[in-house]
């Protein structure tokens, strides 16, 4: 399910693969797997229970009792690789006396700032994954949350025969990410660090709306992962990777595929390109493509761009400097056009011609001064379903998007 020929229409599964589990899997002797939007795993020593990350707050309970058959002891440690709730929020169904809650460098301030932006990310978050989890109301509230030890770069804790290493790499998915290391047994836990499936493109900013992460220190993650030698690499989703040479040799393919990105971004910008050119105009290298399940190389495209650069794209112009839209400008454009259906109907001419995003412009101004106008609603909603078919639904993000949108048109012309 991990490899980069059929995980693509196998993600959304991944996220809901703990749906119908009966028992937990065993990685090892040692380690059980229990599937969750992120999953949980437990690790057993001669001296009690270590767990890397405790799934979801709602799913918590049935968690805990796929991983309750094989609890050997007290569990000492539980290891969050990071502050998103996906990790933490079964969090209070484990924990007991004694037991201690471990983040990287800066889980306290992620936190803090996620849970501050609620307001913002929730219907954010609802609008993109709630159709694809099935959700018939809104997830729990995550658990107030504050770890006991918080991780300075690297730490080394000892639980019976068991060693655990835990090392910062930043910027997979928020800056407080770390790896676990059993360098003993040679097993790293990345958790999301990688990405949601390997060998797949990493998302430097995600549809819902993060802190953009950068590209050159996720590159320096990878170099991190790669130079511990692990001959087992447990992700946050799906089976575990194995093999240590497939590890190498897969990991310097995503390094060479994300420098690929960074280096076209930056030698176009030189050229004198700009971003939207840079995003049409991507294509893969022979030999260096790797899977587009979550993130997308053309969106990489413009998250380096502003990394790099910043927020104002010249091409803009001086509009950009200030706070009026050009939608402010829409019922000027209706009424000169002669009207939305004038609009509509060139859209409508665009789609045919199999311009669904020229389309979809121009629906915008039509709608922007006229937002019930049928005709644009229903050109909107064709020019969407274009675009779906043509991405194949291989990238969930992107499905996701086009999906919701169609809905959401499709309830505004009922009513």
């Amino acid at each position: 399910m991990n490899d980069v020929k059929d995980a693509g229409p196998a993600l959304a599964g991944l996220v809901r693969s703990g749906d119908e589990q009966a028992e937990a899997i065993a990685v090892t002797d040692f380690i059980f797997q229990a599937n969750d939007i992120s999953n949980a795993y437990l690790v057993t020593t001669t001296e009690g229970d270590v767990m890397v990350n405790t799934g979801f707050m709602d799913n918590a309970q049935r968690t805990k009792r796929l991983l309750a058959p094989h609890r050997t002891g007290a569990l000492a440690f539980v290891i969050l690789t990071q502050s998103h709730a996906d990790h933490y929020g079964g969090l209070p169904q484990f924990l007991e006396d004694g037991t201690q809650v471990i983040g990287g460098p800066g889980f306290n301030e992620a936190l803090a700032d996620m849970n501050r932006l609620q307001p913002f990310f929730g219907p954010r978050s609802a609008k993109l994954w709630g159709a694809t989890l099935r959700r018939g109301a809104a997830p729990k509230a995550p658990p107030p949350i504050s770890p006991d030890i918080i991780v300075d770069r690297r730490l080394r804790i000892d639980v019976g025969n068991r060693t655990f290493e835990l090392i910062s790499t930043p910027e997979g998915e928020t800056v407080d990410n770390l790896t676990v290391w059993m360098p003993k047994e040679r097993i790293a836990f990345t958790g999301n660090v990688l990405g949601p499936v390997w060998l797949s493109m990493p998302f430097l900013n995600t549809l819902r709306g993060d802190k953009p992460r950068l590209v050159r220190n996720y590159l320096k993650s990878i170099e991190t992962v790669r130079d511990l030698g692990a001959e087992i690499v447990i992700t946050g989703h799906g089976d575990a990777i194995v093999g240590r040479e497939r590890i190498r040799s897969d990991l310097d393919r995503l390094h060479a595929a994300v420098s690929h990105v960074r280096d076209y971004t930056l030698e176009g910008m030189n050229a004198g390109k700009d971003v939207h050119a840079l995003m049409r105009e991507f294509a893969w290298p022979e030999g260096l493509q790797i899977g587009e399940f979550h993130g997308k190389a053309s969106w990489a495209v413009k998250s380096i761009w502003r990394e790099y650069a910043g927020w104002l794209h010249y091409e803009d112009g001086t509009t950009a400097l200030y706070g009026v839209p050009r939608s402010s400008v829409d019922t000027d454009l209706v009424e000169l056009a002669g009207g939305a259906g004038t609009l509509a109907k060139r859209a409508q001419a665009r789609l045919e011609a199999g311009e669904p995003l020229q389309a979809i412009h121009l629906t915008d101004i039509a709608l922007g001064a006229d937002s019930g106008h049928r005709r644009a609603l229903e050109v909107r909603k064709a020019a969407h379903e274009v675009l779906l078919e043509r991405s194949g639904s291989a990238n969930l993000s992107e499905t996701m998007w086009l999906r919701s949108e169609i809905a959401a048109i499709a309830a505004r012309l009922e009513g």
